[in-house]
């Protein structure tokens, strides 16, 4: 190993995982007990106080993912330039803590838009400097198990956000089918702390590692990026496009009768499924390829919308939203490694940037063509709350295909 290599282990264990990981990991778990707090309910705010339509929402949350996107590519680009990665991410976190506070005051859906949409420019500067600091961090042989080590610290703080936010919304309305805005609004000033200690445990616990030679000068190139990763860009474009935003899902669950205190009681469980699969999937991997875990985690994704299409009675999304957990376990944080397999060191922070953006874009026309097929547009009623899960599933099954056809065996560019 040499001086500024990536620390490793012989015996890779989440014990030995460098400490930038373990400080980006308490980042995440801090920031997402702030976010998921308020995220997951921001949906039966905007529908159930405010009166909002879903065609609306779709918009909200489109948006809200695109305005990300052009600063995760443009961020990730400068941190390569830089060959720094901590000080972007630290400022992402903050813009994203300093916005909350506005949901508080929030009485029209065009204010909301605009505290969601100044979150997510936060998150558009801090994502892919974050995802390139973890990848700079460790060796190939352990990049699966840090990523799925983050993606579990993640999820832990958004399974505490939701219970801390179930036990706000049990003590304030009981069992009640909608969202009061008191309700919501003690939850946003309970979401405050845990968000400027995510920035805290980043500012302080992180370090950027040093290259030991002059990086050259990164451009907007998807050529310098391989085949390979441009091969990837466009299959996971296809189950984005599908892939619309999970306030539909919660949604869907009040539409079948679930209360918001059950709601956030599912999520909480979700989330408990997603953590417990997370690093073992990443670890997993590190030893059979990423593509397996990424194909077998989208048909799980597509069986599940198809059964939220077909969903009938409460118990049924129940099982669905648990078994959600397993999807996002086995592929999100596996994507996340794969990048890193298909791009040279020096091209990474513009990578990440560039994988974040066509997410982020394709988001915004995802979640729009979600609203209007289950409630329609204008004098149009749409197809029914089914419309927009059969269609992610059949993209999803369509990518998971493509994937196995294009992709080689063996991914990695990398040593």
């Amino acid at each position: 190993m040499t001086k500024n290599s990536p620390e490793t282990s012989i015996h890779p264990s989440i014990r030995n995982l460098p400490r930038n990981v373990w400080a980006v990991g308490f980042t995440s778990l801090f920031m997402d007990i702030s976010s998921e707090m308020v995220i997951n309910i921001i949906p039966l705010f905007l529908s159930n106080v405010l009166g909002v339509q879903t065609g609306i929402i779709g918009l909200i949350e489109g948006i809200a993912e695109a305005t990300a996107s052009i600063l995760k590519l443009f961020s990730g680009w400068l941190s390569d330039r830089l060959g720094g990665r901590k000080w972007l991410a630290v400022a992402g976190y903050g813009l994203s803590a300093i916005t909350k506070p506005f949901f508080f005051f929030a009485h029209s859906w065009e204010l909301i838009a605009g505290v969601r949409w100044a979150d997510r420019i936060g998150k558009g500067i801090r994502t892919a400097p974050r995802d390139a600091l973890v990848a700079d961090s460790v060796t190939k042989e352990t990049r699966g198990l840090a990523f799925g080590f983050h993606r579990a610290m993640d999820t832990t703080g958004a399974m505490i956000g939701l219970i801390i936010a179930a036990v706000v919304v049990w003590m304030a309305q009981a069992n009640t089918l909608d969202l009061s805005r008191p309700t919501f609004q003690t939850v946003v000033l309970l979401s405050l702390a845990p968000a400027f200690l995510g920035v805290f445990s980043l500012a302080i616990g992180a370090k950027d590692v040093p290259t030991g030679q002059k990086r050259d000068l990164p451009k907007f190139s998807l050529d310098n990026m391989g085949k390979p990763f441009r091969y990837f860009l466009v299959i996971v474009s296809i189950f984005t496009l599908g892939n619309s935003s999970d306030a539909f899902l919660i949604l869907r669950a009040q539409n079948l009768g679930i209360s918001v205190l059950g709601i956030l009681i599912m999520l909480v469980v979700f989330n408990l499924v997603y953590t417990l699969v997370s690093t073992p999937a990443g670890s997993l991997s590190d030893r059979i390829g990423r593509r397996r875990l990424i194909v077998g985690g989208w048909l799980v994704y597509a069986a599940i919308y198809f059964g939220f299409a077909l969903a009938q009675h409460a118990w049924q999304v129940w099982v669905l939203y648990v078994a959600y957990g397993l999807y996002y376990g086995m592929a999100y944080g596996t994507a996340n490694a794969m990048v890193a397999d298909l791009v040279p060191e020096n091209l990474r922070g513009t990578a990440y940037g560039t994988y974040n953006a066509v997410i982020g874009l394709l988001a915004f026309p995802s979640s729009l063509i979600a609203g209007v097929l289950w409630q329609g547009a204008g004098s149009w009623s749409g197809f029914g709350p089914s419309a927009p899960f059969l269609f992610g599933g059949s993209l999803a099954l369509l990518a998971a295909f493509l994937m196995v056809i294009w992709m080689p065996g063996s991914q990695s560019r990398n040593t």
